[in-house]
């Protein structure tokens, strides 16, 4: 039985395929059209997908789709009535849209893929749940779902036991905790639905001192985790801005501008959204903790990549554990969709995975044999060396120990908006200047963006305050106090980057915490000996990771996108599979850096 999900049309188009209930292939579309966040029809996702499992759009016999288009509809419809005639335009630019293409999604997918099969469409919510608890490790696990909005619901949460999941409470549009972190994002000068990494990244420079503002001006948060937003001084019902003139009064000034400097406001309304959204996320937890009496619980919608929530969730113990959906944005929901056809449509049973979830690693997408990875290498004249793996980690673990910057491209590259170690860029984390060298001359971005560790699995509590892996660099955790410098807390604002908090400076942030991922040896075993390497080189069972892009480009899939992204920057040395790039051998690339300025700030 092949059943293939497909999520797209608002953001993070992506595909999946799910053979006898097996996660057998899954891609984000932007990794093809090198678009972010594209959300057109994910048409070279589908294909991969298909040609990954040696299929044809013949062979699947279910396209299982991520929500319910006529309900978004209505809901869409139902807002623009609401406010009118305030919000013409806005209603003027995205009805045409829904009526001659996304509100015909089964004769569009039917026309482009020539697929004549039966089709489902799952609500929203319940692809997230779906997406959280049948891949999870639990046999009956409380679900709790949070984005900016599906069709209605902006929040659910529910119980699934075996292959049964059932949501039962949910909140609706317009009040949602995903809105009001975009709105957050919005009013401090970032990109809506991409940016909302960088609003929890800049909270530690921060105090939270419109906390108290925001809980009496804008929401009325309930005990149980539930609230309404106070709307006036919102605009995106209606409007094109996420906030109304209403919200510049409040915050003294309107919102900043995109790419200008970020001042103390900012990192104090980013703290203070922060710090509410903590608030959010723990009072629904131990709502659906006393309600539903489980002792897991499983967390998928755009929220649930708020990792320092999901950190202080795991701390607060309020459930024995959690697990969360890697993917857990709408790139998910094409996951979740087939799951939920599988298990929930045809009532297919489920099988845990006694040894964690089954997600194998997220490690879903393409991979590259040698010759294709030579074929391509060759095909742009680089200069290489074919190294095997008795002296390939011994090799990089001492260029990383030499203070050099590694592109390491490995296996199948991962689904979701993480790199896990097969598309990521590498440096030493005891380097005091390897954060900024890797941000502004790497990654041509904001200098304060922490990098996330890569810490092999069996050595994870030695440095953070956990006791349990985290291998999907979704949990943030404090660097364990014997590994802290004594730091005099003076500074204030991006002074604080100047400060040694650690032995592993470049991956300690300035609240000395860590977003981590662990690395397992079953999971990833090259990776793994690669960090392992370094240990045995250096005694630190830390690398620096983060993805393989430059700003405003989605991470790299192909040995030839990994090329490019190393010949246009300053990254030292390229590792694609078994070949190995010096940059002092390469020819110059034959390009201006006009490219650079193209780019918003991502």
């Amino acid at each position: 039985m092949n059943i293939l999900g497909i999520s797209c049309y608002y953001h993070d188009s992506a595909a999946c395929l799910v053979q006898d209930g097996v996660l057998v292939a899954a891609a984000q579309e932007e990794r093809f059209t090198r678009i972010k966040h594209d959300a057109e029809f994910p048409q070279n996702a589908i294909d991969y997908c298909l040609q990954e499992a040696n299929l044809s759009i013949s062979d699947i016999d279910i396209v299982a789709y991520y929500d319910k288009p006529f309900q978004k509809f209505e809901r869409i419809l139902e807002t623009y009535l609401a406010y009118a005639p305030t919000g013409i335009r806005s209603a003027l630019k995205a009805i045409p849209i829904w009526i001659k293409k996304k509100l015909w999604i089964s004769e569009l997918i039917k026309d482009e893929l020539g697929y004549d099969g039966e089709m489902i469409f799952c609500e929203h919510h319940e692809s997230h749940a779906a997406s959280a608890f049948y891949p999870s490790p639990y046999e009956e696990a409380a679900v709790l779902t949070m984005d900016g909005v599906g069709e209605w619901a902006t929040s659910s949460w529910g119980i699934g036991k075996g292959n049964e999941l059932t949501l039962t409470h949910e909140m609706h549009f317009p009040h949602s905790i995903g809105l009001l972190y975009s709105a957050f994002t919005y009013f401090a000068g970032f990109k809506v639905n991409s940016g909302e990494y960088k609003v929890m990244g800049l909270a530690p420079y921060g105090k939270p001192i419109y906390k108290d503002i925001i809980l009496k001006e804008l929401i009325d948060l309930r005990e149980d985790g539930s609230f309404r937003m106070n709307m006036p001084y919102f605009n995106y019902c209606q409007g094109l801005t996420m906030t109304s003139r209403k919200m510049n009064k409040l915050f003294g000034g309107p919102p900043r501008k995109p790419e200008s400097k970020i001042t103390q406001r900012e990192m104090d309304l980013a703290a203070s959204v922060q710090a509410v959204v903590e608030e959010i996320m723990l009072r629904m937890a131990k709502h659906v903790r006393k309600e539903t009496g489980m002792k897991y619980l499983c967390l998928a919608g755009g929220v649930a990549l708020n990792c320092v929530g999901n950190g202080k969730l795991l701390r607060e113990r309020i459930f024995d554990d959690i697990w969360i959906q890697p993917a857990a944005g709408d790139a998910g929901n094409a996951l979740g969709a087939a799951m939920f056809a599988w298990h929930q449509y045809l009532e297919k049973p489920r099988k845990v995975n006694a040894d964690g979830d089954s997600m194998f690693g997220s490690y879903l997408g393409p991979e590259f044999s040698d010759d294709e990875i030579k074929k391509a290498l060759e095909k742009k004249e680089a200069a290489f060396h074919h190294i095997g793996d008795e002296k390939l980690f011994d090799e990089i673990a001492k260029l990383i120990d030499e203070g050099n910057v590694i592109g390491w491209f490995q296996g199948r590259m991962e689904f979701g908006p993480r790199a896990l170690g097969n598309r990521s860029i590498l440096g030493d984390p005891r380097s005091p200047e390897m954060q900024k060298t890797i941000n502004l001359k790497i990654k041509f971005r904001e200098g304060f963006r922490p990098f996330a560790p890569s810490v092999m699995e069996e050595h994870i509590s030695e440095y953070f305050e956990i006791d349990r892996p985290s291998p999907y660099m979704l949990l943030v955790a404090d660097v364990v106090s014997d590994k802290l410098k004594n730091v005099e807390e003076k500074a204030d604002g991006f002074d604080k980057l100047n400060q040694v908090r650690s032995e592993l400076p470049a991956i300690t942030h300035v609240d000395n915490s860590a977003r981590i991922q662990s690395v397992s040896s079953k999971t990833n075993p090259r990776y793994h000996a690669l960090i392992s390497a370094f240990y045995k080189r250096t005694g630190c069972p830390v690398v620096i990771n983060t993805s393989f892009n430059v700003r405003g480009e989605p991470i790299v899939r192909t040995p030839e996108d990994a090329w490019r992204c190393f010949m246009r920057t300053n990254m030292d040395v390229l590792v694609v599979g078994n070949y190995v790039l010096y940059k002092g051998e390469q020819k110059p690339l034959d390009e201006d850096s006009s490219w650079k300025e193209e780019f918003e700030l991502d």
